[in-house]
């Protein structure tokens, strides 16, 4: 029942008033010590002496996200929902800034875009320092035009997400704000006005000054005009004297710039086809390396051994081992052995020489026995002897 929002307030922004708060955080500060001592049974007017009595501002700080006293009056405010005008007192309170800045981020979090710019930005004239607890626990020296701008600008705050409202500049086009006018421009107005006065006043003193004679200006407009009087015919004749000095000195600085401009342009020719040439050269160089590797790639290839080619040269070892046994197996033979095959060895050619020899008599020793037979042949009859 003690965490439970009041029946009478309203939905913000279309949803529970404590649903502004993220859930994890809404469960530690309905389990934190000073929620539930110090802020059961609260109302609109004895949360002020609670908020008198906060000595700084935060969200959640330490291990266990512990929250500060300040989130824990926050989160009674949106449980309890004070009245729009205790809110605005809360922000008009002078005495107490640390009711003020309560009073400021309620209204940010439950407030129209109007009115958060209407009521919030007048604290940026507040200066004063305010204690804030970081997450480690430590507490760090910030002002309250600071905190307010943290508001306005920034998408979180102590822990919590500030709900998004509309630029300033997008209400003034549409007319629910004024342009904003900071307390200082009163200040600049009046110091401008006085400066503009005493330039007045220093304008018209030099004036009648300088129409009187006793004007500085007046004085440094004389001397100006003496010293041009003075030179005037001095340069004059030297310019005379120097006419034609000027105009050969013009020709040769032109003809010299239109040389160096020449010289520029075929220095850039130049190195346009050095440039050019260097591609070239990396190209042929990039040929000749993929060339290289292209050879070492088939010398490579070559080297590798396929199964076939290992197959046949196995095969011809194997018949070179053969012969040299055969041969070997021949050497050892008797002499009687030697002989006999030696003697075979020349009947062969004997027997190859009878066996080459013609049938139809035509290579007869004899040569006109042999052509006789030759048209014997080709008549078909029987050779001579």
């Amino acid at each position: 029942m003690a965490n439970r929002t009041d029946p009478a307030a309203k939905s913000i922004r279309g949803t529970n008033p404590q649903n502004l708060v993220e859930k994890i955080l809404r469960s530690k500060i309905y389990q934190n010590t000073y929620w539930k001592e110090q802020c059961f049974g609260l109302t609109a007017e004895t949360l002020v002496d609670k908020a008198m009595e906060l000595d700084h501002v935060g969200g959640t700080f330490g291990g266990n996200r512990k929250p500060t006293p300040f989130m824990c009056l926050v989160m009674k405010m949106l449980q309890i929902q004070p009245e729009k005008d205790i809110v605005v007192e809360f922000i008009k309170n002078e005495d107490y800034k640390y009711v003020r800045v309560l009073g400021a981020f309620y209204l940010r979090l439950t407030g129209t875009d109007t009115d958060v710019y209407l009521y919030l930005e007048p604290l940026y004239n507040d200066y004063r320092k305010l204690r804030q607890k970081q997450q480690d626990g430590q507490f760090h020296l910030t002002h309250v035009d600071e905190f307010i701008d943290e508001l306005l600008t920034k998408d979180y705050s102590c822990d919590i997400a500030m709900p998004r409202i509309r630029k300033r500049w997008t209400l003034e086009s549409v007319g629910a704000l004024d342009p904003r006018r900071s307390a200082l421009e009163d200040d600049f107005e009046e110091e401008e006005e006085k400066e503009e006065d005493g330039m007045d006043i220093d304008v018209e003193v030099h004036e009648k000054d300088y129409y009187r004679g006793r004007s500085p200006l007046r004085e440094r407009d004389r001397d100006r005009k003496r010293d041009s009087y003075r030179y005037r015919d001095r340069d004059y004749d030297r310019e005379r004297g120097r006419g034609r000095d000027r105009d050969r000195d013009y020709d040769h600085d032109r003809d010299y710039y239109r040389d160096r401009d020449r010289d520029r342009e075929r220095d850039g020719d130049r190195d346009r086809h050095r440039v050019r040439e260097e591609k070239d050269y990396g190209r042929e160089r990039e040929r000749e390396r993929e060339g290289r590797e292209k050879e070492r790639r088939d010398r490579d290839r070559g080297r590798r051994r396929s199964p076939s080619r290992s197959r046949s040269r196995s095969r011809d070892r194997k018949d070179r081992e053969g012969e040299h046994r055969k041969r070997h197996a021949r050497g050892s033979a008797s002499p009687r052995r030697r002989g006999d095959e030696e003697a075979g060895a020349r009947e062969e050619p004997k027997k190859k020489e009878k066996k080459g020899r013609k049938d139809d008599g035509t290579d007869h020793p004899d040569p006109e026995i042999a052509e006789a037979n030759r048209l014997r042949a080709q008549l078909g009859l029987k050779p001579l002897k």
